[in-house]
């Protein structure tokens, strides 16, 4: 498709718009971690380095971090499992209702986070009289974060086909080996696509994990949150937010170059 120049420059012009409206933000919180101002005040007065001395030295950071990667990690795999096998059993079987566990599947990713929070909040505490912790949060991360895998798995599936499968069958291989030797090699991409967008998800939650974790479970959304107002903590929660978007940016940047190579071979 041809675009008149009168289109493509308003689709330059809106493009650009909307880049600065959604990147401006970013570079005013990366300055400010930078600003000898306590109070996020704008045009900074100065800047150094001692914010991020500060940030790195906090015991309640570091420890945040910590649990926003344990979290992101235990969802990662439990997705990782549950989405394989989801996927493959979605596009390689045909079964009654697969139209309806497919919408289910994707379910979770489309809800409002607060609705899920509340949905998960209750069934731990009222339904299953479970108390809530660390493990609640995964358990609850991985709920959505199963949708990035089982995405990125069933569409690489959809691509393949089955020639090589029933291949590995004919020539007399079993099942886990026809999954072993054909199967997870055309998928391995995929998955670490989807590995790799999933922990991203998990690790800048911050709605779900309120509703589903204890008193004593801090992740570094949270830490956020309960520091962005506190006197003197303006600047180092501006650290943490710089910290994080780099965080969030180098998994889906490696996730974003797989799926363009695949894209790239075919």
């Amino acid at each position: 498709m041809r675009l008149g120049k009168s289109a493509r420059v308003t689709l330059a012009i809106a493009t650009v718009a909307i880049l600065v409206v959604v990147y401006i933000p970013l570079f005013v919180v990366l300055v400010n971690s930078f600003s000898t101002s306590t109070s996020l005040s704008w045009p900074p007065p100065g800047f150094t380095l001692e914010w991020w001395v500060k940030a790195f030295q906090s015991q309640g950071a570091v420890a945040a971090v910590a649990t926003s990667v344990q979290v992101a990690i235990a969802a990662t795999l439990i997705s990782l499992v549950l989405g394989t096998l989801l996927s493959l059993a979605l596009q390689r079987f045909d079964f009654f209702g697969r139209s309806a566990v497919n919408l289910l599947v994707i379910l979770p990713i489309a809800l409002p986070g607060i609705i899920t929070g509340i949905a998960l909040n209750n069934f731990f505490r009222t339904i299953m009289g479970i108390p809530l912790s660390i493990w609640t949060v995964i358990i609850a991360h991985a709920t959505f974060c199963i949708v990035t895998v089982f995405n990125n798995a069933i569409a690489r599936l959809r691509r393949t086909g089955t020639n090589l499968e029933e291949a590995s069958a004919d020539l007399g291989a079993g099942v886990w080996t026809t999954f072993r030797l054909v199967t997870f090699p055309q998928l391995r991409s995929a998955l670490l696509a989807g590995a790799l967008l999933a922990f991203a998800l998990s690790f800048d939650e911050i709605i779900v994990t309120t509703f589903t974790a204890g008193s004593g479970v801090t992740t570094l959304p949270i830490f956020i949150l309960n520091n962005m107002f506190r006197p003197n903590q303006a600047p180092i929660v501006s650290v943490i937010a710089v910290v994080m978007v780099v965080i969030s940016i180098v998994p889906i940047y490696i996730a974003q170059r797989l799926s363009g190579s695949e894209q790239t071979k075919r």
